[in-house]
């Protein structure tokens, strides 16, 4: 009775130590260390990440600056210097704005005189322009879109293939084998969707600015048309 009560002590004291030294033992992984587990695969699907968020932010402040709505006062002003005659001042207003809607009203008053079908083609003309100047590279978003979650996916495939390979050679087939490698190969998967999601959003956003310029710029089309149109105190409905 007595070898019992003393060797369940020393079993007691054994099991906490291995406990204590599989808790000391055991480290956590930090961020870093955790996304380095994703493979080969997970190398470009960085680098898409990081392009994505400068690209992004780079279209972002472009467009905020191109787009950026004119002085409020401004078509009335243009008004009363055209009615006037003084076209030179109405061109020196314009060109202090320096925005998308600026250059298309530049055009606008350059193009005075001639026929209003052109001047109004003349006007769209620019608008396309600077349009095509805002979507610029803007198309990288979307491929970068479909790109990395492809890239994770295939990621995860070549590590399960070399997981299933590794077992086929060992014949080691425990489920800390199996589960241990798979969360490591899933994690090019997530990255890819993350990445991927990313560079969506801000595709689609990007391109909402952009629209937001092109109805605008068709009001302000509509409004120079109609002020080089009507006569002297006619006023606009």
């Amino acid at each position: 009775m007595t070898f019992f009560l003393q060797a369940a002590p020393d079993s007691l004291t054994q099991t906490t130590q291995a406990i204590v030294e599989n808790v000391a033992t055991t480290k956590e992984l930090s961020l870093f260390e955790f996304v380095l587990k994703g493979g080969v695969f997970l190398i470009p699907i960085v680098i898409l990440f990081v392009y994505t968020i400068y690209l992004t932010f780079e279209r972002y402040f472009y467009i905020q600056k191109s787009a950026k709505k004119t002085s409020a006062g401004l078509m009335d002003s243009l008004k009363t210097q055209l009615n006037s005659g003084n076209l030179d001042l109405a061109v020196a207003s314009v060109q202090r704005e320096n925005t998308a809607e600026s250059n298309v009203l530049h055009e606008g008053l350059l193009t005075i005189g001639r026929p209003i079908s052109e001047i109004e083609s003349n006007m769209e003309k620019v608008t396309n322009i600077e349009i095509a100047n805002m979507e610029k590279k803007l198309n990288h978003l979307g491929t970068i879109a479909g790109i990395a979650p492809t890239l994770g996916f295939v990621g995860t495939i070549s590590g399960v293939i070399k997981i299933f390979y590794n077992i086929s050679i060992t014949e080691n087939i425990s489920i800390a084998n199996i589960s241990g490698g798979l969360y490591e190969k899933m994690i090019s998967s997530g990255a890819g969707l993350i990445v991927g999601i990313i560079a969506y959003a801000a595709y689609h956003l990007l391109n909402g600015k952009i629209d937001g310029f092109a109805l605008q710029s068709q009001k302000i089309i509509l409004k120079f048309i109609n002020i080089i149109q009507r006569p002297n105190g006619h006023k606009e409905k």
